[in-house]
């Protein structure tokens, strides 16, 4: 699964968020590795981090999202547990900074502005849509081919109820808003999400 840009951007079984699963120090490796991501790609060199802790090789979702002035510059992640964290955070660095169609290419001017937000995902599991928590739950949603993703600090910050959360989640698909209600596929996860000021 390649990287997919979602938009903007709490880790465990989804239903119950799990708070401060990484410590402030894996934290810190953890934006300063997708900082080097970017720095890397520039320079035009591979990036080989020496991470000091299994904990950040587990394979999990990740999305990183990057911000410059305050302002949203791009956001790529993967829903799924296709690699580890480690290189999900550098493939989703360079992906949001390079790859995200909202957006034109980073360029170098602008990477001392900036700021990064990442959200590790729990697994997903199947939900009904009567069971949505807004500002715990992420959702996917699932018709044929077409999928769509919100991370569950989006609804919170467009000041959505679950419906409108449902509808969105519907309309990130390409699909009807309704779709949830007509056979459409619901998966959640919590994210556990940590940046820079």
């Amino acid at each position: 699964m390649s990287p997919s840009p979602k938009d903007p951007p709490a880790a465990g079984e989804a239903g119950s968020a799990i708070e401060n699963e990484f410590s402030q120090e894996e934290r810190g490796l953890l934006l300063k590795l997708a900082h080097d991501a970017l720095a890397s790609a520039f320079a035009f060199r591979e990036l080989s981090p020496d991470l000091p802790s299994a904990h950040l090789a587990e394979s999990r979702g990740v999305f990183t999202t990057l911000y410059v002035k305050g302002a949203l510059r791009g956001c790529v992640g993967y829903a799924l547990a296709v690699t580890s964290l480690y290189r999900g955070i550098i493939e989703t660095a360079r992906a949001a900074a390079f790859d995200d169609p909202r957006f034109a290419p980073m360029s170098a001017e602008e990477l001392p502005e900036v700021k990064v937000s990442l959200s590790v995902l729990s697994p997903l599991r199947p939900i009904a849509a009567d069971e949505v928590v807004v500002g715990v739950h992420g959702l996917l949603v699932t018709m044929g081919v077409r999928r769509g993703l919100l991370l569950p600090q989006v609804p919170v910050e467009h000041g959505w109820d679950r419906i409108m959360f449902l509808e969105q989640t519907c309309r990130k698909a390409g699909l009807p808003n309704d779709a949830w209600k007509k056979g459409a596929i619901l998966e959640a996860f919590t994210a556990e999400v940590f940046g820079e000021d």
